[in-house]
């Protein structure tokens, strides 16, 4: 699916030249209109700003957290200049890590995948079948969040790093939805347990909604994802989990959506899961 390029994308697409000279010859810097210290963060008199480390989460390098380490190594430079935590930047200035011109202008993608059983949910490329590998989406993309290599169903990707953090924050009880199949029949006392919360790795899990869909597979609805988390509750209370598949993240649901298929979220969608996460604008 083709995205509709922005204004600013069909502006720079105008002019013919996305990036100012400065790209292509690195060394001249002078044309820039750009403050500098030597200790303090570069400052500029364009008036959409933004800090360095959210200009990496929009571009879909990777998370808030990761470029403010990337920052201090003394990876990144901003027209020249090694960057400093805090500094801001804007469509006029060019910013590289490790040397390579990361450019401006990318629209954010989300996605939904109804994963396999046997996908790793990883972006390493060396992992066999990892996710990233097995969607071959043009641009780089990172899953939101984790499913196991045993289970199936919906996860989103993004190459906005902001998402991840937002949706995976617990205090905003955003739900996922799974089916469970485990390898023996249980009573209500055994969903009653799981609605109340189960003690896994020394903590108590939050309380959570079930239902029954038969002697041995139930529906149940968390507001937090830890690590294998489900597999780990039914194997403290003695059951065994033998197929788990996920149906639903917030509004999101794989529904219609074929084993192994992905496709962007629709625009409301979107509008909804950014809404969902506190951003006032889609």
């Amino acid at each position: 699916m083709k995205r509709k390029p922005s204004a600013d994308q069909q502006e720079s697409s105008s002019r013919g030249d996305p990036l100012p000279d400065s790209t292509r010859h690195p060394s001249r810097f002078d044309k820039l209109t750009v403050q500098s210290t030597v200790d303090g963060p570069i400052t500029h008199h364009h008036p959409a700003l933004i800090r360095i480390n959210k200009f990496f989460t929009e571009h879909g390098v990777c998370s808030r957290r990761d470029a403010d380490r990337l920052v201090e190594s003394g990876a990144i430079t901003i027209n020249g200049r090694v960057a400093k935590l805090g500094d801001r930047v804007g469509l006029g200035d060019v910013i590289t890590r490790g040397g390579q011109v990361i450019p401006w202008g990318k629209a954010p993608v989300y996605i939904k995948y109804h994963k396999p059983v046997g996908v790793t949910t990883t972006s390493e490329s060396h992992v066999e079948r990892n996710i990233i590998a097995e969607i071959g989406y043009p641009e780089r993309i990172f899953p939101v969040g984790r499913l196991d290599k045993d289970s199936s169903g919906l996860i989103l990707l993004t190459n906005d790093g902001d998402l991840v953090n937002e949706i995976l924050r617990t205090e905003f009880d955003h739900e996922r939805e799974y089916l469970v199949q485990i390898d023996r029949s249980f009573d209500h006392s055994f969903l009653d347990q799981m609605s109340r919360g189960v003690t896994i790795q020394g903590k108590k899990t939050k309380p959570c909604r079930t239902a029954p869909l038969g002697r041995h597979r139930f529906r149940i609805v968390l507001t937090e994802g830890r690590n294998r988390q489900i597999r780990r509750m039914c194997q403290a209370l003695g059951y065994r989990v033998t197929s788990l598949h996920r149906t639903r993240i917030m509004h999101i649901s794989v529904k219609g959506l074929g084993v192994g298929a992905w496709k962007e979220l629709t625009d409301q969608e979107r509008k909804q899961l950014l809404e969902a996460v506190g951003r006032s604008k889609g």
